[in-house]
C-alpha cells in the first residue's frame, strides 16, 4: 500500500488519470488523499467527482473553497459563474447524491507515517493535510477541534443555513470570534482561504501572488509564523502562484495551476518524491 496526496485538481480529470497511471496507482490497496478544490474552472468536474467518489475509503479529501461554494450554488444560496465550468455538473442526475457525499467530506484530514512500523498514537506521528493550511492563532489541538467543528455543521441536515454564514471576512483573528458563526466563518476563511497573514497570526485577504512578488512589510506566508509546524507536517493546496516552492521544510504546497496551464502534483508520502503531469 502507498499513500499519495495530491494538490488542486479543479476539474483536471485527465491529468489526474494520466498521473495516477505513471505512479501505476492501485485503486484497492493504494490511497489518494485530495487536498480540496476537486472542481471548477477545469473542463471535467463532474468526472473528477464521479471518479474521486468511486474511490471509497481509499480516496481521503478535505473540501477547498471551490468545492464549498459549489454547494452554496447547488443550494441556491450563490449563483455559478461561466468560467467555472458547472453546467454538466449540477445538471448531472446523480447531482443530489454527489453533493451530498461532497458536504460529508472533513477539513482536515490526518496523514499516517507510513515509514513508522512501531507508529504510537502521539500527534507527532502524523501529518496533516487541510486545503489552505492552519492558522498561526492555533494549536494543532484547536485546528482539529474547529475542523471538526465545522464538519458537522456542514454534513448535517442544517447544512444550507451555515452555507449562507459563511461568507465574509471578519472576523480575521480568531481571538476576535466569540458566536458560533463568527467561528464557523473565521475557521472556513483559515482552512479553506487563507495565504498571507498579519504578524499577529490574523487573516490578510488582498494578495495570492507569490510571497517572492509581495513586498509588504507587515504580512507573511501563514507557514512563517505557525508553531504547529515546528513538529508537525502538513500538505496544502490553494497557493498556486509558491509552485511547489516553500521557505518550511515541514509543509508540502501541492496547488501547481493545472487548470492554469502547468501541471498537477503528485507527492507519494513514505518517500517525499514528486511526480508531475502538465496540463493537456
Amino acid at each position: 500500500m502507498a499513500i499519495y496526496l495530491v494538490g488542486d485538481i479543479q476539474g483536471c480529470y485527465n491529468e489526474l488519470i494520466a498521473l495516477l497511471k505513471q505512479v501505476e496507482f492501485d485503486h484497492h490497496e493504494d490511497i489518494l488523499y485530495v487536498a480540496g478544490d476537486l472542481v471548477a474552472r477545469g473542463p471535467d468536474s463532474l468526472a473528477t467527482l464521479r471518479f474521486i467518489k468511486s474511490l471509497g475509503e481509499n480516496a481521503k479529501v478535505v473540501l477547498g473553497n471551490h468545492d464549498l461554494h459549489l454547494l452554496s450554488v447547488y443550494a441556491g444560496i450563490k449563483k455559478a459563474k461561466q468560467s467555472d465550468k458547472l453546467a454538466e455538473l449540477l445538471a448531472a442526475d446523480d447531482i443530489d447524491e454527489l453533493m451530498n457525499w461532497l458536504a460529508a467530506q472533513p477539513l482536515i484530514q490526518k496523514i499516517p507515517n507510513t515509514t513508522n512500523s512501531l507508529q504510537s498514537a502521539n500527534e507527532a506521528s502524523f501529518g496533516y493535510m487541510s486545503h489552505a493550511g492552519i492558522s498561526p492563532q492555533w494549536t494543532l489541538t484547536e485546528a482539529l477541534s474547529q475542523a471538526d467543528f465545522v464538519h458537522k455543521k456542514l454534513s448535517s441536515r442544517d447544512r444550507n443555513p451555515w452555507l449562507t454564514l459563511m461568507y465574509g471576512e471578519e472576523p480575521n483573528s480568531w481571538y476576535q470570534a466569540k458566536t458560533e458563526t463568527e467561528k464557523f466563518r473565521y475557521s472556513i476563511n483559515a482552512l479553506t482561504r487563507m495565504r498571507f497573514c498579519f504578524k499577529d497570526g490574523s487573516l490578510e485577504f488582498n494578495n495570492k501572488e507569490s510571497p517572492k512578488a509581495v513586498l509588504l512589510p507587515n504580512i507573511y506566508p501563514w507557514f512563517e509564523l505557525s508553531k504547529t509546524l515546528e513538529q508537525t507536517p502538513w500538505v496544502f493546496g490553494h497557493w498556486a502562484s509558491l509552485m511547489g516552492e516553500s521557505s518550511n521544510h515541514n509543509i508540502y504546497p501541492l496547488d501547481t495551476g493545472c487548470v492554469w496551464g502547468n501541471h498537477l502534483t503528485l507527492l507519494r508520502w513514505h518517500d517525499k518524491k514528486l511526480f508531475t503531469q502538465l496540463a493537456m
